[in-house]
C-alpha cells in the first residue's frame, strides 16, 4: 500500500521537476539571445524577456482572429521603382550648396527617390494665380517692395534640376495651402481650400512645369487625422472629392502621371478629428475612390516594437499595420494597386519628459533605430510583393531649434551633415545587397530585372497594357519554381512556361540568363516567382510529430505495463 501512494507523488514530482528545468533553460536561452529568443524576437519584434513572453501569448491570439485576404499572388502595378526612398525638407534649405550636399548624400546611401513636399503656400503665395515671392528683403534696403521679387518656382526648379542631376526620382507631395485659399482664419495652416478647383489648379501648374521629369505625385498628406485637414471635422467623403478631382485634371495634363493617394496616419482613435484608417479608407471607397488613385499610401512607423513584429491586433500599432489596408484594398476590388510606404522610421529621442510628444512614437537607441531600418526594407521585399516604394522619415532638418520636439530624433545625419548610425546602415545595406526577387508575380521591368537592351512597348493582352521587349532578360529570384509570361513576337499568343523548378524541399536562389534564339526580341510581361518550401515540408513535419508521438506513447504504455508487472 505504502508503494502504490508514493508512485503519484514521485510522478507528479517527476513533472514540476521537467517543468522547472524547462522553465530554467527557456529563461537562460532568452537572457542569453540563444535560438528560442530569436523565435520569439521574429514572432513579437520585441527584444526583452518580459515583452517576448507577454507578445508571444498575444501572437498566439492570431489564431483566434480572421485571417487577412491579402492576395500576394496577383499581378501588382507600379511596384517597379526601387523602394529605397526618402523625406526631404529641401524646400527649407535657403543655401543651393545644401540642397545638393543632401542629394549627393543620399545618392551615395543608394537611396533613389525623395518624397519631397510642393508646398502650395510657398509657390502661390499672396493670392490666386500669383507665383511670384515678395517675401523677403534680398537687395538689403530695408523695405520689401517690388525690387526684392523672385519666381516662386526658382527653388522648386533647382531642386528638381539637382535630383535629375544625382540620378534621382520626385515623389511630389502637394499639400500645405496659403491663407488666401481660406475665408475663416481659425480654420487652420494645413486646412483645405474652400473652393477645391483652387488646390486642382496649382497641381495642374505643378504638373504642367515639370512635365516629363516629375511622374509621381501625391495628393495631400495624413487627411484622417494630426489636424491635417485643418481644425475641423475629418471628411473622408471631401478628401476623395478632392482627390478626384485632382486625378482626373492631371491625367488631362499627362495620362503617364502616377498619382498617390494622402498617406493614412496609423491610428486606433474614433473621433472627427482623428479617425481610424481603415473605417477613413472604406468610407474613401463608398465615395468613389476607387477610380481616383493608382497608388495607396499608408505609413509603417514601428513605433514600440521591431519590424519582424507578427502580432496582428487591429488596436496596435506596427510597422506590419499595412496589412489591414491591403486586405481592405482587395475587398474592394483594388488588389492589383500596389501601397507605397509614405514614412517609415523607429524613434531614436531621448527619454526626456521636457520634449514635446515624448514617447509618442515609440523610443529606440541610435543603435536599433539604425538595426531596425534595414530589416524593414528586407521584409518587405521577401512578404509583401504589394509594398513599392518606402520613404524613409526623415533625411534632415535645415536647423536644430526643434530638438525639444519627439518628431525631430527621426533624422538620418544632423543638420550639419553630420551622418547618424541609421545613414550608415542603410548605405551598407543599399550599396551591398543582392537585388532578388521573392515570392509574388513581379513585372519584367521592375528594378530588380536587370537587360541592356529593353524597351518598354505597349502590348496588347499584357497585364497591365505593356511589356519588357528585350533581347536578354537576367534576374536572381528566391524561389522553388519560376514562371515567365512572354511571348515570341506581337502576333502570336502570351505563354506561360515554367523556367526553373528548385528540385528540392525548400526555396533557393537562382539566377536566371535569358536569352532568346537567334538574337530575337521577346516581348516579357511577368515573372511569377513561387515559394512552396511550407507547403512541401508540413506534412512530413506532421508526419514526424505524429511517429514522434506515437513512440512517446508506445514508451509510456511500456513503461506503464512494467509497473504494474
Amino acid at each position: 500500500m505504502m508503494k502504490q501512494r508514493t508512485l503519484p507523488v514521485r510522478r507528479i514530482g517527476l513533472i514540476l521537476a521537467a517543468i522547472l528545468l524547462l522553465s530554467v533553460g527557456l529563461l537562460f536561452d532568452l537572457r542569453q539571445r540563444g535560438q528560442v529568443w530569436n523565435l520569439f524576437w521574429r514572432l513579437t519584434g520585441e527584444e526583452d524577456t518580459l515583452s517576448q513572453l507577454r507578445g508571444m501569448v498575444e501572437w498566439a491570439g492570431n489564431i483566434l482572429r480572421p485571417s487577412l485576404n491579402t492576395q500576394p499572388n496577383v499581378p501588382i502595378n507600379h511596384v517597379d521603382v526601387p523602394p529605397y526612398g526618402i523625406n526631404t525638407f529641401l524646400q527649407q534649405e535657403v543655401e543651393v550648396v545644401k540642397r545638393e550636399r543632401s542629394l549627393q548624400m543620399i545618392a551615395d546611401a543608394g537611396f533613389k527617390m525623395i518624397r519631397q513636399q510642393f508646398e502650395w503656400a510657398d509657390i502661390e503665395i499672396g493670392e490666386r494665380g500669383n507665383f511670384i515671392d515678395q517675401r523677403n528683403d534680398l537687395n538689403g534696403d530695408g523695405a520689401i517692395n517690388e525690387q526684392d521679387a523672385i519666381s516662386a518656382w526658382a527653388k522648386y526648379d533647382n531642386i528638381v534640376d539637382l535630383a535629375e542631376q544625382y540620378g534621382i526620382q520626385i515623389q511630389a507631395r502637394l499639400d500645405n495651402p496659403p491663407a488666401w485659399s481660406r475665408a475663416n482664419p481659425d480654420s487652420g495652416d494645413k486646412a483645405p481650400p474652400d473652393d477645391f478647383q483652387d488646390f486642382v489648379n496649382f497641381a495642374v501648374a505643378v504638373a504642367e512645369r515639370y512635365q516629363g521629369r516629375i511622374r509621381y505625385y501625391q495628393i495631400w498628406n495624413e487627411p484622417n487625422a494630426n489636424e491635417e485637414w485643418g481644425n475641423q471635422p475629418v471628411s473622408p467623403e471631401g478628401y476623395t472629392n478632392l482627390l478626384c478631382r485632382t486625378y482626373h485634371a492631371l491625367k488631362t495634363v499627362d495620362p503617364t502621371l502616377v498619382i498617390i493617394s494622402g498617406p493614412l496616419s496609423p491610428t486606433v482613435s474614433l473621433t472627427d478629428q482623428n479617425l481610424n484608417e481603415f473605417i477613413f479608407l472604406q468610407r474613401m471607397y463608398d465615395a468613389g475612390a476607387r477610380d481616383c488613385f493608382d497608388v495607396m499610401s499608408a505609413q509603417g512607423y514601428g513605433f514600440y516594437s521591431g519590424p519582424t513584429d507578427r502580432r496582428m491586433r487591429p488596436m496596435t500599432l506596427t510597422y506590419a499595420r499595412h496589412i489591414y489596408i491591403r486586405d481592405i484594398m482587395v475587398s474592394n476590388g483594388d488588389a492589383a494597386k500596389p501601397i507605397w510606404i509614405s514614412e517609415a522610421a523607429w524613434n531614436p529621442q531621448p527619454d526626456d519628459p521636457s520634449i514635446i510628444q515624448n514617447g509618442a512614437f515609440g523610443i529606440v537607441t541610435e543603435e536599433q533605430a539604425a538595426r531596425y531600418m534595414p530589416l524593414a526594407y528586407q521584409r518587405a521585399q521577401e512578404e509583401w510583393p504589394w509594398l513599392g516604394n518606402i520613404s524613409y522619415w526623415f533625411f534632415k532638418r535645415p536647423a536644430d531649434y526643434e530638438r525639444g520636439q519627439a518628431f525631430y530624433y527621426f533624422r538620418m545625419v544632423e543638420p550639419d551633415f553630420t551622418p547618424l548610425p541609421i545613414y550608415d546602415n542603410m548605405k551598407q545595406y543599399i550599396t551591398g545587397q543582392t537585388p532578388t526577387l521573392y515570392a509574388g508575380v513581379h513585372q519584367a521591368e521592375k528594378w530588380m530585372v536587370e537587360s541592356s537592351d529593353a524597351v518598354l512597348v505597349n502590348a496588347d493582352g499584357a497585364e497591365f497594357g505593356a511589356a519588357l521587349e528585350a533581347a536578354q532578360l537576367q534576374f536572381t529570384a528566391h524561389a522553388t519554381e519560376i514562371f515567365i509570361r512572354y511571348r515570341t513576337a506581337d502576333d502570336v499568343p502570351w505563354e506561360t512556361k515554367r523556367w526553373w523548378s528548385s528540385g528540392s524541399l525548400t526555396a533557393q536562389t537562382h539566377t536566371l540568363n535569358i536569352i532568346p534564339d537567334n538574337q530575337e526580341r521577346w516581348h516579357f510581361d511577368s515573372i511569377t516567382v513561387i515559394d512552396r518550401t511550407f507547403r512541401n515540408i508540413l506534412p512530413l513535419a506532421s508526419g514526424a510529430l505524429i511517429a514522434l508521438s506515437l513512440l512517446v506513447y508506445i514508451i509510456l504504455s511500456a513503461l506503464r505495463e512494467r509497473r504494474r508487472s
